[in-house]
């Protein structure tokens, strides 16, 4: 087994694109980590960068408590799957399990017992003489996943091995990545853009944007503790409500979030109120989960919001109400893209910069506070889930009771504001 620690961490690619911004990330012997986020936010330069399949600009790689910024990749004992499964076409099942231990010139009958009893593991025992021009994806896929671990390797990347499969298959196949890794206790660094994979897999997950670290923790803590406004709506199934309110602290009786027609508000016995009172008089951002609103009757008590139904989505398993409420939505915060180091509008700040990383010193300059563009950037409805069953109409007016305790506090910066967690 093996840990794997990045010490600031920087990939710039040649034109001064910065794919991986200073990443400082640890995964422990026997973990299973997942790198979350969209497409082109650095997670497979990344995992490229700990296989040795690219060279680290600056900052430190070390496996295993060994410093391996010039490991060759076949001196790191690492195994890596990849999207595509990347199997040899000219050689059977039996001939593509075997390969690795072929290589590393193994005993015969160790090699046909091993492959043997990992293939039916994996339920490929059937295909051992066909070649993978004649599998399915998900059968393909398996046979990649047996390559990488029939030499029992000290690390396993995984790059999105599941991306390319229907979603009966990703999730079949999902859960025996799961019990596979698990069983054999080997550090694993799974990539994904799906945040589904990512918390039904993950003993933590690491969220990054445009080449920066987001967030890290537990499933658990990311969903439900995020760090950042951008990490609460990534790891949404539906979009994240995220509204626009102004602190207010009448007579310093109690916390109020003003949305202009509607407010709520939150006792000082609120754990987080101290935190959210040092910004009265200014703006702040609140994440609603779909979740967390409750369609209630009229004259209902405590805090709520009222709206008009603008439309209805049925999902199959639920509905999902817009609900007109007056409220001003606002865009996710994102960090600033500095990623175009030597791109239009950079300068010779950009210039600078990439010499500074280039020489590992980029360190010492503190990143500007991300921005967001005022205003409102969609329609301001109010995402309510309804179950299987319908309530309203559209057309219809609504009442929801806000869940005041799963609301989600940030700066408009997309920082969070209410204690961290510990």
């Amino acid at each position: 087994m093996s840990t794997v620690v990045l010490d600031n961490v920087t990939k710039i690619y040649p034109g001064g694109y910065l794919a991986v911004d200073r990443m400082n990330l640890r995964a422990d012997e026997g973990e299973f980590l997942v790198l979350l986020g969209p497409s082109g936010c650095g997670k497979s330069t990344l995992l490229r960068m700990i296989a040795g399949l690219e060279e680290i600009t600056s900052g430190d790689l070390w496996l295993g408590g060994q410093l391996a910024n010039h490991l060759a990749p076949r001196d790191r004992d690492v195994a890596m799957v990849f999207q595509n499964g990347a199997l040899y076409p000219h050689r059977t099942v039996r001939g593509n399990l075997s390969f690795p231990l072929e290589i590393a010139k193994a005993d015969p009958a160790v090699v046909k017992q091993r492959v043997v009893e990992l293939s039916r593991a994996l339920h490929i025992d059937e295909t051992l003489d066909r070649r993978p021009g004649t599998l399915s994806g998900g059968q393909r896929q398996r046979v990649a996943m047996g390559r990488a671990i029939v030499r029992q390797p000290s690390l396993f990347l995984m790059d999105e091995p599941l991306s390319n499969l229907d979603a009966g298959m990703r999730t079949e196949l999902r859960m025996e990545i799961s019990s596979l890794v698990r069983s054999l206790g080997v550090t694993t660094i799974y990539v994904t853009h799906d945040q589904v994979e990512a918390l039904t897999l993950a003993d933590r997950i690491a969220i990054m944007n445009r080449g920066v670290l987001q967030d890290i923790g537990t499933p658990a803590q990311v969903y439900n503790d995020p760090a950042t406004a951008f990490t609460a709506a990534f790891l949404n199934s539906q979009q994240l409500n995220l509204l626009a309110a102004t602190v207010r602290t009448p007579q310093n009786q109690y916390i109020m979030l003003d949305f202009g027609p509607h407010q709520i508000t939150m006792p000082w016995t609120d754990p987080r109120a101290y935190a959210v009172s040092q910004h009265t008089g200014m703006q702040i951002i609140v994440g609603i989960r779909p979740d967390s609103l409750i369609p209630v009757p009229e004259h209902t008590e405590g805090p709520t919001f009222f709206g008009r139904v603008r439309t209805l989505e049925y999902h199959g398993h639920e509905w999902l109400a817009y609900l007109e409420a007056g409220i001003p939505a606002v865009t996710v915060p994102e960090p600033p893209d500095r990623r175009q180091l030597n791109g239009g509008g950079g300068g010779g700040r950009a210039r600078s910069m990439m010499r500074r990383l280039l020489n590992g010193s980029a360190a010492v300059e503190e990143d500007p506070p991300p921005v967001t563009q005022p205003g409102t950037h969609r329609r301001a409805d109010l995402i309510v889930r309804l179950g299987n069953r319908p309530v309203w109409r559209a057309g219809e007016h609504g009442l929801v009771a806000v869940d005041v305790s799963r609301l989600m506090l940030f700066t408009m910066n997309g920082n969070r504001i209410d204690p961290p967690r510990r």
